[in-house]
C-alpha cells in the first residue's frame, strides 16, 4: 500500500467508466489520487477523468491475471462496480493480501419486507419505514444475475463472499442512481415529455409515490469517506439527503429545462397505466443513511442540486438511446393521456 507524505494513494476502479465508476474516479483524483480505471474501451473514458491524469486498462472483470498485474503490489483502496455473483467476489480473494480498503457497490434490490417482496418482484415491497442496513435481504443466489429474479439474491452472495473474507470491506447500497454515463436515466420518463413540449403531466397516485434516489456523485463521497476512515468491515446505504415525490421530481425535471405545464394529479381509479413513473412506489421507499453519516459522510448536495449534470448530459445523447430500453415501454402512450385531458378539461 502506498505510504508517505509525498506518495499519491493509489485507487483501482472495476468499471470505472460506468455512472458510479467515473463519479469516483473524478473526486478521488480532484483530491491528490491516483487513479486506474478499468472498462471495455478507452472511448468510454470521459475526456474530463483523462484530463485529471486518471489511467484506463481494458480489463476484464473475470481475467484473474489480468487483475493481479493492474493491483500489483499494493492499491490503497479498490472499488468494484462490477460484482454481480459470488464468483466475481471470490475472484478478489486471493488478491486483496496489499489491498487497504475494498469497497464493493451493491444495491437496495437486496432488501425484501415481511412478505419476501423487493424492488424486482412484480408486486412491489411495502417497508414499514426507512430501511437500515440490517434489515432483512434476499438469500444468498447463484442463478443468471441478469434478470429480476436473479439481480438481487447474486448480489446478497457477492457481499457474503467479501464480508466473511477478513479483510476490510465496505458494501454500498445504493438506490435508483442519477448521474452522467447512465446506462438507464429514468429521468427521461419526464425529460422526453420536456423535450416533445407536453402541456400536461399526468401522475398517479397524486404524484405522491417516492423512490429514495441516489446522486453518482454522492457515492462518490461516501466512498470517498470510507477511504479516509479506518479500514474496517461495513454496510453503508448511500442515498440522496433528501426524498422527492415523483411529483416534486417532476417539477424539477421541468424547471431545469424552464418548461411549464400543468400537473394532472390523477386519484386511484384513474386508468391504470396512465400516470406510471418510475418513482411512483405506495408506500415509499426511503434509505436510512444515518450509519453514513456516522462515519464523517457529507453528501454532495440534494436531489435538486445533484441532478442538473444528468440532465445536461441527456440533452447530448441521441432519444434513441433510451427509447430503445424496454424499461420504458409503456411510459409514453400520449395517445391515452390526451384522451384523459380531452375527457377531464380545466374547468
Amino acid at each position: 500500500m502506498s505510504t508517505g507524505s509525498q506518495t499519491a494513494r493509489r485507487a483501482v476502479i472495476l468499471g470505472g467508466t460506468g455512472m458510479l465508476g467515473r463519479a469516483a474516479a473524478e473526486r478521488l483524483a480532484r483530491a491528490g489520487w491516483s487513479v486506474d480505471v478499468t472498462g471495455r474501451t478507452r472511448g468510454n473514458l470521459p475526456p474530463v477523468l483523462a484530463d485529471l491524469g486518471v489511467r484506463f486498462h481494458a480489463v476484464e472483470r473475470r481475467d484473474g491475471e489480468a487483475l493481479a498485474a493492474l493491483l500489483g503490489s499494493g492499491t490503497d483502496l479498490l472499488i468494484d462496480a462490477l460484482a454481480y455473483t459470488a464468483a466475481d467476489a471470490r475472484l478478489l480473494l486471493p488478491l486483496l493480501g496489499d489491498v487497504g480498503t475494498t469497497v464493493m457497490l451493491s444495491s437496495k434490490a437486496v432488501y425484501v419486507d415481511a412478505a419476501g417482496r423487493h424492488v424486482n418482484t412484480a408486486e412491489g415491497p411495502s417497508f414499514d419505514g426507512p430501511i437500515t442496513e440490517d434489515h432483512p435481504t434476499l438469500a444468498p443466489g447463484d442463478m443468471p444475475h441478469d434478470s429480476p429474479e436473479g439481480y438481487g439474491p447474486n448480489k446478497v452472495a457477492a457481499e457474503h463472499v467479501l464480508l466473511d473474507s477478513g479483510t476490510p470491506a465496505t458494501v454500498i447500497r445504493a438506490s435508483k442512481v442519477h448521474g452522467p454515463g447512465a446506462t438507464r436515466l429514468r429521468e427521461w420518463v419526464f425529460a422526453r415529455r420536456v423535450l416533445d413540449r407536453r402541456p400536461a403531466v399526468l401522475l398517479a397516485g397524486g404524484g405522491t409515490g417516492i423512490d429514495h434516489p441516489t446522486a453518482a456523485v454522492n457515492t462518490a463521497a461516501l466512498i470517498h469517506c470510507v477511504a479516509d476512515a479506518p479500514p474496517g468491515t461495513r454496510i453503508l446505504n448511500s442515498a440522496d439527503p433528501d426524498v422527492p415525490t415523483g411529483a416534486q421530481t417532476a417539477r424539477i425535471v421541468a424547471g431545469h429545462f424552464g418548461h411549464e405545464w400543468r400537473e394532472v394529479l390523477l386519484a386511484d381509479d384513474a386508468p391504470a397505466g396512465l400516470g406510471d413513473h418510475p418513482w411512483d412506489a405506495r408506500p415509499g421507499i426511503v434509505l436510512d443513511t444515518s450509519a453514513a453519516s456516522a462515519l464523517g459522510y457529507t453528501p454532495v448536495g440534494t436531489y435538486a442540486q445533484t441532478i442538473a449534470p444528468s440532465l445536461d448530459w441527456l440533452t447530448t445523447q441521441p432519444g434513441s438511446r433510451f427509447d430503445a430500453d424496454p424499461y420504458f415501454e409503456g411510459f409514453f402512450d400520449y395517445a391515452a393521456e390526451d384522451r384523459y385531458l380531452r375527457a377531464h378539461p380545466v374547468s
